[in-house]
């Protein structure tokens, strides 16, 4: 009796009973690459790559590793889009709005000022049009996307003098990423936007005058409260800013369905475990910081005011030049004015009767 036979008539218990093995087809290890826009020491931010990376291996037994690369060791902070475009790396972890000089575009995928908080991004992303409308942006750089992490709230940074009102903003040379740059420049700062492991010598040395990043927990790691005295908040251009997972094109439709799903969980694990670090890490450094001497300050109204409404001239200015821009954020705008109209009724009004409570 031959082979084929042998299988047909006395199936699979039959073929092992007869020692004889039936072909398997071994899949085959998956072996990537992915570049951070982060410096290893940040354990929180560069931590999400981390997150991903070990989940992704865990799902498939190890069959599916992903090695991670801080800044600067595959390539520049600010060169990931590009190394997952051209597939020199087949993903990136980092903050979309850094990519801002590409196309304005890459900044609603991340935060841009008064705009939308943590959770709100997550429903946007996930329950919203945002994931299918920034995938249909980023299919143009070759990439798709998937959320994997997000900072929350941040703070407004770290000044070498007491900001007292909007006059005080001009000629500050400033360290401030992404978007937030194009409106602080219109408030007569003069934005710059470098790699958060820059900052910190660049501030020491006066090159800038004051310099934002995530908050408390970050900040007292990079050291920024040894330069400068004064830390403000909010940070009212990251409300709820994302972090994606850039994945070229091309290496992610050679996944099978399984692999998929797996990087699409891993990515999630990332997104949740982010903002929980930084919500259980940021209050104990907050206390830290104040107890050693920072001085802790809210931006003045009219710093607020005037941020506000020059972002909303710029956005309306984008509206008329970009139509990806025109048609993402008449989407965007629609979903933050629902949410802030629940949020006033509820999470809003609980946390300011709980914030004003002794605990």
């Amino acid at each position: 009796m031959d082979r084929r036979s042998l299988i047909k008539h006395a199936g699979i218990a039959g073929v092992l009973a007869a020692g004889v093995a039936p072909a398997v087809h071994a899949q085959a290890a998956i072996r990537w690459r992915l570049a951070s826009s982060f410096p290893k020491s940040l354990d929180t931010i560069y931590g999400g790559a981390e997150v991903f990376a070990a989940k992704v291996k865990a799902m498939s037994g190890g069959k599916f590793e992903i090695s991670t690369h801080a800044a600067g060791e595959l390539m520049p902070a600010f060169g990931v889009v590009d190394g997952v475009q051209q597939g020199t790396v087949e993903v990136a972890h980092t903050a979309p709005y850094y990519f801002f000089g590409k196309d304005e575009c890459f900044a609603l995928g991340c935060a841009i000022p008064f705009g939308l908080n943590s959770r709100q991004m997550t429903a946007w992303m996930y329950e919203g049009n945002g994931l299918k409308l920034m995938r249909e942006f980023y299919a143009r750089y070759n990439m798709i996307s998937f959320p994997a992490g997000n900072t929350g709230a941040q703070m407004g940074g770290w000044y070498r003098k007491e900001i007292k009102n909007v006059d005080d903003v001009k000629g500050l040379k400033f360290r401030v990423g992404g978007f937030a740059g194009k409106v602080m420049e219109r408030l007569g700062a003069v934005p710059q936007n470098i790699p958060g492991g820059e900052i910190y010598q660049a501030l020491e040395k006066g090159t800038l005058d004051a310099a934002e990043w995530v908050g408390p927990y970050d900040d007292q790691k990079l050291g920024f409260n040894k330069v400068a005295p004064f830390y403000y908040y909010p940070g009212w251009w990251e409300g709820g800013p994302q972090l994606d997972v850039f994945i070229n094109q091309k290496a992610f439709d050679s996944l099978s369905a399984e692999n998929k799903a797996i990087i699409e969980t891993a990515a999630t694990e990332a997104l949740v475990v982010m903002q929980a670090r930084y919500d259980a890490r940021n209050p104990a450094a907050l206390k830290q910081l104040v107890g050693g001497g920072s001085k802790l300050r809210p931006f003045p109204a009219d710093v607020m005011n005037a941020a506000f409404k020059a972002s909303l001239e710029l956005y309306e200015e984008l509206n008329q030049k970009n139509e990806m821009w025109k048609k993402i954020y008449a989407d965007y705008s629609k979903f933050r004015a629902d949410q802030n109209l629940w949020f006033r009724f509820t999470e809003a009004t609980f946390d300011r009767f709980m914030q004003s409570q002794k605990l």
